[in-house]
């Protein structure tokens, strides 16, 4: 069915299509002078869709719809901070769990993080306990977030977002220190990484841990170690690791089983750190850097792991940790006694002699026997000291 309009039509019949202009006469797309042209075509569902030729231009209106709509909603996700529209709902920030790519926020027991996309700079978040994954997960945008918590369907998101982005009044903003106003872009994956480590448990003793490798209670309950270990449900350890946006990946350890977060990248696993700190201990995994603390006790020391061999961030980590001890602090490279440990510890001593100096001095800390790493050596002096103990004779005998 073909209409044709203006310069045929009566004028009242203008008032029903204000949305119609005049088609440029020389236009190829437009067949007929001095008159825009509407088509009535069949749709894919067998309804009606209205299309507008006009200004050399072939428009479908129900297309056009579907695009300003789409627009709307990307507003939505790239110009509301998702902070302030959550701090709005009442949900607080956890500083101690925030970065700088990042922010950890509260609502009683619905525990979100919070970054802005790298990929669209879209506002994001995960909800932590979600963070296990699966597809039914809550995480997305602003739109899941609204949707998820209020309930509400498409149409009534967009009215409830419009005054956030200036299409109606809004009546009240949080206090500025209750959000953050801007995020360094993230990848999904590193939110996802994030999400579930915080989604794991809190770690204080691990059969694992104590009796496979020996580590002691103590050293587990050390507060320079606080919140540094995690059980996630399937009852492996992790160990965070910290880049300078905040956790980036975390080791998985458990009885024959060693991995890396899948989608997340290597940073340093580091102690608490102690304003009285006069030693930094750099070993290669976490374990090791708990086995050296086993062995050399030094309430002075803070710890930290680089997860094996060095991938191009680590370097600058490493470098800033050391520039970050006090003068005349010791440098301990507890690494593995082998190969891949000597080349660690070549690129360590470079990264100590770039490095400001400040009378800090360097020390190899590496197992005396070829081939350990100092977990092999707390094992084995575990192994003796138990070997001892079932050999020392019993009283009267």
């Amino acid at each position: 069915m073909l209409l044709r309009s203006r310069g045929n039509r009566e004028k009242k019949k203008d008032a029903h299509l204000p949305f119609l202009s005049l088609a440029e006469p020389s236009s190829p797309y437009c067949p007929f002078e001095n008159q825009a042209v509407i088509l009535l075509v069949p749709n894919t569902t067998n309804l009606w869709a209205l299309c507008l030729w006009g200004f050399g231009t072939r428009i479908n209106n129900k297309a056009f719809a579907m695009r300003s709509r789409d627009e709307e909603l990307e507003d939505f996700k790239t110009r509301i901070n998702l902070t302030e529209y959550a701090a709005a709902l009442g949900y607080l920030i956890d500083r101690k769990k925030s970065y700088g790519s990042s922010v950890l926020m509260r609502s009683g027991a619905d525990i979100v993080v919070i970054g802005k996309n790298a990929d669209n700079d879209h506002w994001i978040y995960w909800q932590v306990d979600a963070g296990k994954g699966g597809p039914g997960a809550d995480a997305g945008s602003i739109i899941d977030f609204v949707q998820q918590r209020k309930g509400l369907n498409l149409g009534k998101v967009r009215q409830e977002l419009r005054p956030w982005v200036g299409g109606a009044p809004l009546t009240r903003r949080p206090d500025r220190d209750a959000f953050v106003l801007d995020l360094k872009p993230i990848t999904k994956d590193l939110m996802r990484v994030q999400a579930r480590y915080e989604a794991a448990n809190p770690l204080s003793t691990h059969r694992y841990l104590q009796q496979t490798r020996s580590i002691p209670a103590s050293v587990l309950a050390d507060p320079r170690f606080s919140d540094r270990m995690r059980v996630d449900a399937q009852g492996n350890v992790l160990f965070p690791h910290i880049n300078r946006d905040g956790i980036c990946g975390y080791e998985i350890k458990n009885a024959d089983f060693t991995g890396f977060a899948t989608g997340g990248e290597k940073g340093l696993w580091a102690s608490r750190v102690g304003e009285g700190d006069t030693a930094l201990v750099i070993a290669e995994t976490a374990i090791d850097a708990l086995s050296y603390c086993a062995l050399h006790p030094d309430p002075n020391s803070r710890y930290l792991s680089t997860g094996g061999a060095l991938n191009n961030s680590q370097p600058d980590l490493i470098r800033s940790a050391i520039e970050r001890m006090p003068p005349e602090a010791r440098i301990v490279v507890a690494v593995d006694n082998d190969d891949g440990g000597q080349t660690l510890f070549d690129r360590i001593q470079a990264l100590f002699d770039d490095s400001s100096g400040g009378g800090r001095v360097l020390i190899d800390g590496r197992p005396q026997r070829v081939g350990d790493d100092w977990n092999d050596v707390l094992r084995a002096s575990r192994a003796e000291n138990e070997s001892q103990k079932n050999n020392f004779p019993e009283p009267g005998s």
